[in-house]
């Protein structure tokens, strides 16, 4: 209701002023003291509920998501549905022999491409990790360069630390047709986990978000509490954390660079409290999911909730109908990106190219539902 996503954010507003983000870096530290937060008893950073309101009211609303190719430019605005991959799998379903196998950089190149013909996909974010690279920043370049070898629609990765970050910025630029051309045209997005539940910033995280400021690289700042395990069992009290954390991640960016664009990741996960094991295809996590989209609606910000995480092996009965219903909140909550779309198994461990054709059929069916009638 209404009344009680007012509940939830000010909650949340209450978590950020009096408990507050610990493991903020020495940079953001600075930027974020100097800008009217404080450090509390225990050495945290403390968000006053008039500046996370104000940052909420200046953030970016819309933005253009570049392509290299034009043609698959779109917007970005609270409300408007886009429909995502993403993950970090590493394993591949061979659906001759029914096995996983480890993943590959040769598979992230054939997902871009399968990606790069499949309608319904508009943003291809890496959804395999090319176990074959141990180097961290070998394995952020190289995925960058089969990505965009595969497809010429927007592409997303994360970026292992803030000085791979440094070193990728050239290369950017060179991907995009020269010195400064990848401002003008930020065909890549970077998935930057920045906080590590609960409430603590990632130091790593926050380098490379740093850094993505200067090239001015689009964020998109996911936290990932997991309800009775990193976050509290009841899942409001989990959407309120989730929310904290998602609005001190996105006053940070702001306070570096105000109207960043920006996608608040509240990707809110589930436990199996009989084993501890991520639920990614229940009704639960499909609820979670939905509620995180409402709250960006909420904000009117772009915001990025995780779906399609199906907890089946195979791409059968169980995993369509997780997927489906998973995929159909998440859609209808208003809250813009959803991740995960298409392709993934065995809860964010497996991924096929075979299903992720699949899902791009209900993808078909979801857009028009969501479309509703005129």
């Amino acid at each position: 209701s209404d009344a009680d996503v007012l509940k939830i954010h000010q909650t949340s507003l209450k978590l950020l002023s009096t408990v507050g983000m610990a493991s903020a870096t020495p940079q953001i530290l600075e930027v974020a003291l100097a800008q009217g937060c404080h450090l509390n008893a225990d050495n945290r950073l403390c968000f006053p509920e008039s500046l996370v309101e104000g940052i909420i009211a200046s953030a970016a609303k819309k933005f253009v998501v570049h392509a290299r190719n034009p043609q698959f430019d779109f917007e970005a605005s609270g409300g408007r549905l886009n429909l995502c991959t993403g993950g970090a799998a590493v394993s591949i379903f061979d659906h001759h022999t029914r096995t996983y196998r480890p993943s590959l950089l040769n598979d992230l190149y054939d997902f871009a491409r399968v990606a790069d013909t499949l309608e319904n996909i508009q943003w291809f974010a890496r959804p395999i990790v090319a176990t074959d690279i141990a180097d961290p920043f070998t394995l952020d370049l190289n995925t960058i360069i089969a990505c965009t070898a595969g497809t010429e629609k927007h592409i997303a990765t994360s970026i292992c630390n803030g000085s791979s970050a440094v070193q990728l910025g050239p290369i950017l630029d060179t991907l995009a047709g020269g010195t400064g051309k990848f401002k003008q045209r930020p065909f890549c997005t970077v998935h930057a986990t920045t906080v590590v539940s609960p409430l603590s910033f990632a130091a790593d995280s926050l380098d490379v978000v740093c850094e993505a400021v200067k090239i001015g690289m689009p964020i998109h700042c996911q936290t990932g509490p997991q309800a009775g395990a990193t976050a509290p069992a009841a899942l409001a009290g989990t959407l309120v954390q989730c929310c904290a954390e998602g609005l001190a991640s996105l006053c940070v960016i702001n306070m570096l660079q105000p109207g960043h664009p920006v996608v608040i990741g509240n990707w809110a996960f589930v436990s199996d409290l009989r084993t501890g094991a991520f639920s990614g295809g229940g009704g639960e996590q499909a609820l979670l999911g939905a509620a995180s989209g409402q709250m960006s609606a909420f904000y009117g910000i772009p915001g990025g909730m995780g779906a399609g995480m199906t907890d089946s092996k195979l791409p059968d009965f169980q995993s369509g109908i997780e997927k489906g219903q998973t995929m159909l909140l998440a859609s209808l909550s208003g809250g813009g990106f959803v991740f995960e779309s298409a392709g993934m198994l065995a809860s964010l461990l497996g991924c096929s190219l075979e299903t992720m054709v699949a899902d791009n059929e209900m993808l078909s069916t979801i857009r028009r539902i969501a479309k509703g009638i005129e």
